[in-house]
């Protein structure tokens, strides 16, 4: 007779009738059990891994332990439970306060670090907001300024440089959102432009720079035909420094043809410009000089004309 089909049921049963069992032992050390077999327990629990039940006996317990030698391992493998579990933020939290409570102990320094290397993980991709990544940067930061020899420090340098490459390409997902969404709004020209010179100045060595400033010249060029005549003149100029700077920094650039081509169209843009602005400047001259004499002649009527009684 083949009994296969009733292990699968049957190891389930059992399974199910130890976790209530050890279930049940648990509920039983939180209600009666003493501070120490708590401690024991959790200490247990903690090396095999139940980071679940280890920290709710440590959460417990470690307010009860102020001043006892265990107080202090306990409050460190309490932060280590919430690390374990992924709530980064408490973890962070608790490593801080381990650090600030117990600066002597010889896990101060593997506190501060998991203290910043929480932060870190509790950073979020580069899609989202930054906020949480800019205050993980300074943890980390002053990690390494505080252990520069520590074990740790060069796993913080490489932390940094993955926090700092997801805040570059978020910003530089910023900048050609404004360029690819300029169309709803001539501002967005305007908005990627500077944005893009921000990101040069925060990250001049980013590989993105060289697209960036293609986008850059492409942005002020169509602002300046899409702008009014009277603002035309500065920003067809601006499109044409642009396009100098680029082609110094990036003389074989993939971009050279189509750039050149913007450089062309931005030259005889201006030219036309330059060419109407003499034109409404002579056309003003003119009507000035005709109220001139309008007003010379008037003057010298008023003059021949006798004056009445």
């Amino acid at each position: 007779m083949n009994f296969k089909h009733l292990l699968k049921p049957l190891f389930f049963l059992v399974a199910l009738a130890l976790f209530t069992s050890c279930n049940r032992e648990f509920t039983k050390l939180q209600k009666s059990g003493t501070t120490e077999s708590k401690y024991t327990a959790a200490i247990k629990y903690y090396n095999e891994a139940d980071y679940f039940h280890a920290g709710l006996l440590f959460d417990e317990i470690t307010p009860l332990l102020k001043g006892d030698s265990t107080a202090e391992k306990s409050q460190f493998y309490n932060a280590y439970c919430n690390y374990y579990q992924g709530q980064f933020q408490l973890s962070s939290y608790l490593f801080k306060t381990f650090y600030a409570t117990y600066a002597n102990s010889p896990y101060a320094e593997e506190a501060f670090y998991m203290h910043a290397y929480s932060m870190f993980k509790d950073s979020p991709k580069f899609n989202l907001d930054q906020s949480s990544t800019l205050t993980a940067i300074d943890a980390l930061q002053t990690f390494i300024n505080t252990f520069p020899k520590s074990q740790y420090a060069e796993s913080c340098t490489q932390n940094l440089i993955d926090l700092r490459e997801r805040l570059e390409r978020k910003a530089y997902e910023k900048a050609v959102l404004y360029y690819n969404t300029s169309g709803v709004t001539i501002a967005n020209y305007k908005a990627a432009v500077i944005t893009i010179d921000n990101f040069k100045r925060e990250f001049p060595d980013s590989r993105y720079n060289e697209e960036l400033g293609y986008i850059q010249v492409k942005s002020e060029f169509e602002l300046a035909e899409n702008s009014f005549f009277r603002r035309q003149h500065e920003r067809y100029e601006k499109a044409i420094k642009f396009h100098e700077a680029f082609v110094d920094a990036y003389p074989s650039s993939s971009y050279a043809k189509e750039m050149a081509k913007i450089y062309e169209e931005a030259q005889a843009a201006l030219a036309k410009v330059i060419e109407q602005e003499e034109e409404i400047e002579r056309l003003k001259e003119e009507a000035a000089e005709r109220r001139l004499k309008n007003a010379e002649a008037a003057k010298e009527e008023a003059l021949l004309t006798p004056k009445l009684k």
